[in-house]
C-alpha cells in the first residue's frame, strides 16, 4: 500500500519532504504536485522506477521523460545550453514549462530521445517539490500523472491514493493540482518550437 503525506501547499514540514525523499533514494515510485499536475516520480538511476512509470502509463520507448530539477546548475548537468537559449530559458523559470535540449552524458541512455538524443527538463515553481528537490539533492525523473483512458490528469490526491494504492510507493498531497500540463519547447535545433501549448504562456517563444 502507497503512504499518503497531507503537506501545507506554501510551508512543506520538513520532516514529512525528508522521508519522502528517502524513500526515493531507496527507489520509491511517488506521486508529487507541480505547478501544472500531479506527476509520478523517481530517481534518474531508478530501472524499476522508470519501468513501473512506463507500465502505470502505457508509454513506449519513444516518450520523452522530464528531468524535474532544483535550478540551473542542476539542470546543466543534463542538458546542453547555449547563451542565446539559456536567455530564453530564464526568462521563463521557474515555470510551467518543459524544455526539450540536447543531452549531456550524464544522462542515462534509456531515458534520452534514442535517436535524437535530447532531454525534456523543467525548473518548477510549486513550493512543495522544490523543497523536494532541494532535500533529495538530485533531479526526479518525471512523467505527467495522466492515465490510460483517462481524458486528464488527476487532480485530487486521496482519489490517487485509492487509483494507485499498489503501484506507487506515497502520495504526496498538497491540495488539488492543475489539469493542463506544461507547454513544451523544443530547443534541440536552436530556434524554438512549441511542441505542445500547456499551462505556460506559449507566446514568448512564438
Amino acid at each position: 500500500m502507497a503512504k499518503y503525506y497531507d503537506v501545507h501547499p506554501d510551508n512543506p514540514q520538513p520532516r514529512t519532504i525528508a522521508q519522502v525523499a528517502q524513500s526515493l533514494r531507496e527507489d520509491a515510485l511517488v506521486v508529487y504536485p507541480t505547478d501544472s499536475c500531479f506527476a509520478l516520480g523517481c530517481r534518474p538511476g531508478s530501472k524499476d522506477g522508470v519501468d513501473r512509470i512506463r507500465a502505470i502509463r502505457q508509454l513506449d520507448d519513444r516518450h520523452h521523460f522530464t528531468l524535474v530539477c532544483r535550478d540551473f546548475a542542476q539542470l546543466g548537468q543534463y542538458a546542453q545550453i547555449d547563451n542565446d537559449v539559456f536567455r530564453s530559458v530564464k526568462a521563463a523559470t521557474p515555470g510551467q514549462y518543459t524544455f526539450i535540449l540536447p543531452a549531456t552524458r550524464e544522462v542515462p541512455r534509456k531515458l534520452a530521445h534514442p535517436k535524437k538524443r535530447t532531454v525534456g527538463v523543467r525548473i518548477p515553481e510549486h513550493p512543495v517539490v522544490r523543497a523536494l528537490l532541494e532535500e533529495l539533492g538530485e533531479p526526479l525523473l518525471s512523467s505527467t500523472l495522466l492515465l490510460p483512458g483517462d481524458g486528464e490528469p488527476m487532480t485530487i490526491g486521496w482519489e490517487i491514493k485509492e487509483r494507485l494504492d499498489h503501484v506507487v510507493d506515497a502520495v504526496l498531497d498538497s491540495g488539488e493540482c492543475g489539469t493542463t500540463p506544461t507547454t513544451v519547447v523544443d530547443f534541440s535545433e536552436g530556434a524554438p518550437e512549441i511542441v505542445r501549448r500547456g499551462a505556460g504562456d506559449p507566446t514568448p517563444f512564438e
